[in-house]
């Protein structure tokens, strides 16, 4: 642990590790979810029907999600600020690639290369977090790096909104030039300060292989099986492929003597209960946001600005508080705030279920926001900090991407599946549906914290 990170007051370098870890995270988490609402300009002047308009949303989550346990050693292996310079170059050049694209394959093949940039960022910002902070000062960290990062998922749709009704579709990815060029010489700076935990060690190579296939042969069977059925060969070879390596990586990861994911960080009661509750909490955010973006537009004829801004409140409440909430956690351990928190944002869902008729934001969309808004701020930074307590600073890397391979394989998983929950056609009872749904997986993740996280975080600290 760096001997700034003693201060009680964060400071020059502290706050410049926040910047970049909150700046780098922001890039790869709402690019994630920015192209929902220009997908129609996007078909208009690339072609290619709905096929194309897909695999541009999912070539991107599904890299992301494929590569970022393999990201997580990276950073561990090499340090954090190195491979946080081969993503953020890697995701600028991506993104240059992503808006010239001449056509849609062009498009989806820059869009699967930003990914693997992508998974380069998120792992090694948390790491460097954890590794510049102590664990007085990490709580209220980690919180301001949730505000900013679960706000990206949020404040996406509008940025998109924005970009395609008074720019071009084009935009959303060339200003990711900006941010990049922007942080670059304070990454460069902080190289100096960045500790190599484990730079004599070895990578994990089979592991990372065998992972990439785990994962992404799931993934893939689950986008490819709304239009070629599950009965298709391309849809259930991938599917056993991804099963068969999900075996292999478990048989591997036990065996090695330098394992990509050590299995003994999921007997730490924190970690293994908080990625439950991960899967369980973002999963429910993902399939809700979704469900509920496309109804306000569809069935209730709001503009893609419109409806950003119509989801707004709950991000501006999850960044002003969300600081605050991390340092209560800090000081009183993340239970009951990981327990009070999906019960507030699965009330704010169940508020919502009030729509029908006419659409009347004022009284069925905006209270069920608020009270979501709370809980939101409530739960991340608790969540967060809860599991890279729980394990040692050298395996941040690794922790901070196990959790959030978990949040967005959940996510992907739950909007795969939302044809069986809502009907072919996204109708008022079908999004009711939706949002009981989504209430019934916020309670479930809310029931794992209160049962399986123990307090306070630093007393269950492995290592």
């Amino acid at each position: 642990m760096s001997d700034a990170s003693q201060t009680t007051a964060p400071t020059r370098l502290q706050r410049q590790v926040l910047t970049v870890a909150i700046v780098a995270s922001f890039m790869a988490i709402l690019d994630s979810f920015v192209v929902s609402l220009a997908l129609p300009a996007i078909g208009r002047e690339l072609g290619g029907g709905l096929r194309i308009q897909q695999w541009v949303v999912d070539a991107y989550l599904l890299t992301l999600g494929a590569l970022i346990l393999a990201a997580g050693s990276l950073s561990d292996h090499f340090g954090r600020v190195r491979v946080l310079q081969w993503g953020l170059a890697g995701f600028a050049l991506t993104s240059v690639l992503c808006g010239a694209a001449w056509t849609g394959e062009v498009l989806v093949v820059s869009r699967g290369l930003q990914g693997v940039a992508g998974a380069l960022l998120v792992p090694s910002s948390l790491a460097l977090i954890v590794s510049h902070f102590d664990s007085g000062a990490q709580g209220a960290a980690i919180g301001k790096w949730s505000a900013w990062t679960s706000g990206a998922a949020i404040v996406a749709p509008l940025i998109g909104g924005v970009s395609v009704d008074l720019l071009s579709w084009r935009a959303i990815f060339l200003v990711n030039v900006l941010p990049a060029a922007v942080i670059w010489p304070v990454l460069a700076r902080l190289r100096k300060a960045d500790a190599v935990p484990d730079a004599a060690g070895r990578i994990d190579i089979a592991g990372a292989l065998l992972a990439v296939v785990a994962l992404g042969g799931p993934v893939y069977a689950l986008i490819e099986q709304g239009t070629a059925g599950w009965g298709s060969p391309q849809v259930w070879l991938p599917l056993a492929a991804g099963l068969l390596a999900t075996v292999l990586f478990l048989v591997h990861e036990s065996r090695t003597a330098a394992p990509l994911l050590p299995l003994g960080m999921f007997t730490v009661r924190n970690f293994g209960w908080g990625n439950i509750a991960t899967a369980a909490i973002y999963g429910g955010f993902s399939f809700g946001f979704f469900a509920l973006g496309i109804y306000i537009q569809q069935v209730g004829g709001m503009k893609a600005t419109t409806a950003g801004l119509a989801l707004l409140p709950s991000t501006l409440i999850l960044m002003l508080l969300a600081s605050s909430f991390g340092k209560l956690a800090g000081k009183y351990g993340p239970r009951w705030f990981m327990t009070a928190g999906p019960v507030l944002c699965a009330t704010g869902f169940l508020l919502t279920l009030s729509v029908g008729g006419t659409l009347n934001y004022w009284t069925q969309i905006l209270p069920g926001q608020l009270v979501f808004g709370l809980g939101l701020a409530a739960t991340v930074a608790p969540l967060t900090a809860a599991i890279l307590g729980s394990v040692p600073e050298k395996q941040a890397g690794v922790g901070s991407a196990v959790n959030n391979a978990v949040s967005r394989i959940a996510g992907l998983v739950c909007i795969a599946f939302a044809g069986l929950i809502v009907g072919p056609e996204l109708t008022t009872a079908g999004l009711h549906r939706a949002l009981v749904a989504t209430a019934a997986l916020l309670l479930l993740g809310g029931a794992c914290s209160a049962v399986g996280i123990r307090n306070p975080v630093p007393a269950d600290r492995a290592g």
